[in-house]
Order: C-alpha cells, then sequence, then structure tokens
C-alpha cells in the first residue's frame, strides 16, 4: 500500500449526505489530523464561500478552517486572473460563492460588454439571464463554467445542476464554455499547488467515478472511490480507467493504510 502526503476530498457523498455527516469519515479526518497529513476539501459547489463550508463542516463535528476548503468558485476566479489579456469585467449567472470570488480577485460585474461569461449555479435563474448571458457570449465574451455536474443532490433528492444551465446557454449561444471544476484538470492543478504537494504522493478521494475519479485521472494523480454516495461497484468495473483503489468506506481505507 501506497503511503501518501496529500489527500484531496470531495464533501457530498464523501464527507456528508446532505445535512447528515457520514461517521466514517469523521473518524478518518481526526486520523490525519492526528497524523499531521495535509488534506484539503475540493468541490464542484459554486455556491457558497470556503467560510460557509467550513462552518457546516464545523457544526458536523469536523473542524475546518476556510484555508482547507477550495470551491470551484475559486478555482474559476483564480484561472480568470491568469487571463491577462482582457479587461477584468464579467457577467455570471451565480450565487454568493461565486460572486464573492471575482470581488476578492478585483473583477467588475456588468451586463454591457463582459469580457468573461461565467456560469454558476443560479437557483434565482431567470430567462432574462439566460439571454443576456447568451448576447454577451455572441458578442465575443469568452464562456466559462465553474462545473458541468448535470444534477445537484440535496436532501430532497435531485435538483437541477449546473450544467443544466450551461447546456441552455451552450445551445443557445453556439459556443462551448472552458470547464473548471471536476472532472476537469485545472481545479486539480490549482488545488494541488494550495495544498503544497505533488500529483505523485497526493491520492484523490470521492464516491462519483465521473468527477472526482476521473479529475484525478485526467490530471495523473491516483484515486480513491469510496462507495459512500453516488457510484457503485459494479460502476467501476465498467469505468474506461478503473480508480487506484475501491473502498466500501473511508474507515476501511484507514484500516489499511494504519496496517
Amino acid at each position: 500500500m501506497k503511503t501518501y502526503k496529500g489527500y484531496l476530498l470531495d464533501l457530498d457523498g464523501t464527507i456528508y449526505h446532505g445535512n447528515r455527516v457520514i461517521p466514517e469519515a469523521v473518524t478518518f479526518i481526526t486520523y490525519l489530523q492526528e497524523t499531521n497529513t495535509p488534506y484539503l476539501y475540493v468541490t464542484n459547489n459554486s455556491s457558497t464561500t470556503p467560510e460557509k463550508v467550513a462552518e457546516r463542516l464545523s457544526n458536523m463535528g469536523l473542524p475546518t478552517t476556510p484555508d482547507q476548503v477550495y470551491t470551484t468558485s475559486m478555482a474559476t476566479a483564480k484561472y480568470l486572473t491568469e487571463q491577462k489579456e482582457r479587461p477584468k469585467t464579467y457577467f455570471a449567472l451565480g450565487e454568493e460563492g461565486l460572486q464573492t470570488a471575482m470581488e476578492e480577485v478585483g473583477f467588475s460585474f456588468t451586463e454591457e460588454n463582459p469580457s468573461y461569461v461565467i456560469i454558476g449555479i443560479d437557483r434565482d435563474i431567470t430567462y432574462e439571464k439566460l439571454t443576456t448571458a447568451m448576447r454577451a457570449i455572441r458578442n465575443g465574451a469568452t464562456f466559462i463554467a465553474t462545473n458541468a455536474d448535470p444534477a445537484l443532490p440535496t436532501e430532497h433528492g435531485l435538483m437541477p445542476g449546473n450544467g443544466a444551465l450551461v447546456a441552455a446557454v451552450a445551445t443557445a449561444s453556439a459556443e462551448r464554455p472552458t470547464i473548471i471544476g471536476k472532472p476537469e484538470s485545472i481545479i486539480i492543478t490549482y488545488a494541488l499547488e494550495k495544498l503544497g504537494t505533488k500529483p505523485e504522493e497526493t491520492i484523490i478521494v470521492g464516491d462519483n467515478l465521473h468527477t472526482d475519479i476521473q479529475a484525478g485521472i485526467n490530471s495523473g494523480i491516483d484515486t480513491l472511490l469510496v462507495l459512500s454516495g453516488y457510484s457503485t461497484l459494479e460502476d467501476a468495473d465498467k469505468h474506461d480507467e478503473p480508480p487506484t483503489y475501491v473502498e466500501h468506506s473511508l474507515l476501511t481505507w484507514m484500516d489499511k493504510i494504519r496496517s
């Protein structure tokens, strides 16, 4: 069993289900803390800030600081700061997490000739917002999507995810976006930089083959599928590139790495 010096951890389905923490996750995070193993929560959720994610986790019995959280909104903001050739203006479908991340890197929101159109989850979506986004892209704005998750898991069941909004704008604008979040490698590259570990000594842990595990595969790092959420063992057997490891839970993984 290989020893890893850093962990990138998914949240929903890996650490919690909706508003309920997965007990095995608490035991595993405690183990990482006791062994001084660096870890970072990496989430496709663009709706909220790292401060609120940390507060939520802390309230679940997982003491967390904002610095231990990396969201797709943060990755989107970082990506756009690296695009030097255009004015720092944007229009977005999005919520507090995306708006805050963009403000923190000095971008200005506008509906008039933005340099970038960003699509993040927006539960106050309107036809007018979709129209503004589509027209801006057709007029030359660069099209960015925080993620393309088709459905969003909630305590009430699945709801349309950001991918549904991205698909609507992509169809209307006849343009394909640059996608920042999992399974793309952009967010993983930034997360590794923040965590401070090398790809070959880091593992990504998640419950979804198509986002978490594929992100690791696309980024050249080892992967651990935990069967506590979306994907099943049968799914893993059929996946084009199987995960490096498959475990029933984080507890069974911890038992192996401790032995």
